[in-house]
């Protein structure tokens, strides 16, 4: 007889199993808590006893949804195949209804985890709404375990091994979270034997997504944004508007970043992570430091030249009345927006109570402007949002992808929507050309 039991995210066993090595302090086999399942599996024709569990109690669940779109029955039947994997949807094509889905299909105790407060919020109004169940919440603030429980990355990371052995079910929302250094460990100590990740934007440029493979599965599924615009998404229309630096920040601009790249040269930075690598020497030379301060307040300048304020103050009469999201690469950048345009503003900065104020009211309607750095990249759900306005972004593809996934999600047959790049004529066009490539 071989007896399983868990320990602090690991599960232990007294003979060798397959993943196991063997821990002299307790003199037992241990094995990371991912590999549970397949534990489970190589002892199918063995006699043991599993203690490795302690499942909080669910009752039956049965969704109130609309109809399922084909791609989304397409999703939930590959991802049924193995109960183990990635659905790729853009931003508003259901990936939450997906979610769900699959949790009433399994009903089985469910732990959801994503980036953001907001999304803790958002997953546990869709439950309450879905299934008429008051699901648990846990995080810094509240520590409520339940059938259904929503978390974050950043608290399920802290107590990951208190979380593991209480879920047979984990879904990881924006699942390119996940294999990040810290939050990996979410990924490895949980025994969830079902896994479902959900993302708009799966690949990572640090290529850690093929870790995210191993941990939460690989894509079973995926529908781009030309597949499901017009039909499941509103048509869209991306404008890039070019503008030119007035005479005085030109000067400006072109001494910070020449003195960038002069240092770039000099110091033989090379290759496609310029920034890391500069980044790295800064640490031990004055002049990297003094290169990466001067390509900031190029940056800075760029992104905040009078043109693009000018630009934005035409758009917003242009569209006004229509929901509009401003994205900025700066917080300093979405203050300055805020004071000139009065318009509300959300950023890392920005205060729990008064994050859900400001995006409560923009979905009613009692703003219809609000400005944003990064943080609103993901977990707002406004379906009647139809324009977007970059001022400022990194060359992220995957920021790009979640930038106009804020704007396309269908309020009525009618919608479309419209992504404007307010871009200066400077460094700044190559990093728009990379962000937008392919899209």
């Amino acid at each position: 007889m071989i007896t399983l039991t868990y320990e602090g995210g690991t599960v232990l066993a007294d003979k060798e199993l397959p993943y196991s090595i063997y821990d002299p302090r307790v003199k037992m086999y241990r094995a990371k808590g991912m590999f549970y399942r397949k534990i489970r599996e190589s002892l199918i024709d063995k006699e043991y006893e599993d203690r490795c569990l302690e499942l909080p109690e669910l009752g039956e669940l049965k969704l109130k949804h609309p109809p399922l779109r084909d791609y989304q029955k397409e999703a939930i039947e590959a991802w049924l195949v193995d109960k183990w994997g990635t659905v790729v949807l853009p931003t508003g094509a259901g990936k939450t209804l997906v979610g769900l889905k699959i949790t009433e299909m399994l009903n089985v105790p469910t732990l959801i985890i994503t980036p953001t407060l907001e999304l803790v919020s958002q997953w546990e109004r869709n439950v309450k709404e879905g299934f008429g169940y008051e699901p648990g919440v846990y995080t810094g603030e509240v520590k409520n375990i339940k059938g259904i429980t929503i978390t974050t990355y950043a608290s399920a990371y802290l107590s990951a091994d208190y979380l593991g052995n209480k879920f047979l079910l984990a879904v990881f929302d924006e699942v390119h979270h996940l294999p990040s250094p810290s939050y990996s460990q979410i990924g490895e100590l949980l025994l969830a034997p079902y896994r479902l990740g959900l993302t708009a934007t799966f690949e990572r440029e640090d290529g850690l997504h093929e870790y995210a493979s191993e941990i939460a599965g690989g894509v079973v599924y995926r529908a781009d944004l030309k597949e499901l615009s017009g039909k499941h998404l509103a048509p869209f229309e991306i404008k890039r508007i070019y503008v030119d630096l007035d005479h005085d920040e030109r000067e400006e601009y072109q001494k910070h970043w020449k003195k960038y790249t002069s240092y770039l040269k000099k110091a033989n930075i090379k290759g496609e992570n310029l920034l890391e690598q500069l980044i790295r020497l800064s640490g031990r030379s004055k002049e990297a430091r003094e290169a990466l301060l001067a390509r900031m307040y190029a940056r800075r300048i760029a992104f905040g030249s009078r043109a693009k304020y000018r630009v934005l103050s035409e758009l917003l009469m242009k569209h006004r009345g229509e929901k509009i999201i401003i994205f900025t690469e700066q917080n300093e950048q979405v203050y300055e927006i805020s004071k000139r345009f009065l318009v509300p503003f959300i950023t890392h900065e920005t205060k729990k109570r008064e994050r859900e104020y400001v995006l409560d009211s923009f979905r009613n309607g009692t703003y219809t402007v609000i400005a944003t750095s990064k943080v609103l990249n993901e977990g707002v759900d406004v379906p009647d949002a139809s324009v977007g306005i970059i001022l400022g972004g990194s060359g992220s593809k995957r920021e790009y992808v979640q930038r106009l996934g804020r704007i396309l999600r269908k309020s009525s047959k009618d919608k479309r929507a419209v992504l404007y790049e307010v871009i200066s004529r400077t460094a700044e066009i190559g990093t728009a050309r990379k962000r937008g490539r392919g899209i």
